[in-house]
């Protein structure tokens, strides 16, 4: 699925501290392989939340990933109130 209605340069939250990259592009959900475009703002928190997913795997669900959990949550509600349609692609 593509969809290229999404606007370039939505704002993204200020506790955002990852990369904001300057392009979107297509993502693939690898269990399902749906593919969707996502704007660089979508496409800069989609990295960050498959980012926090790995430090959280890779630290367990100890005190020492409390804020990285906290940061992906929030993170995984800004993307489905941005882009509906692509998280339930992409993230559900």
């Amino acid at each position: 699925m593509m969809d290229m209605s999404s606007k370039k340069n939505k704002k993204l939250p200020k506790w955002f501290d990852g990369a904001l990259y300057s392009d979107g592009a297509n993502v693939t959900n690898p269990f399902s392989g749906e593919e969707f475009y996502l704007d660089n703002t979508e496409l800069s928190m989609y990295d960050f939340i498959k980012g926090a997913e790995v430090m959280i795997t890779m630290g367990g669900k100890s005190n020492q990933t409390k804020g990285i959990q906290k940061d992906m949550i929030k993170a995984l509600d800004w993307f489905r109130s941005t882009n509906a349609k692509a998280y339930m692609v992409l993230l559900d």
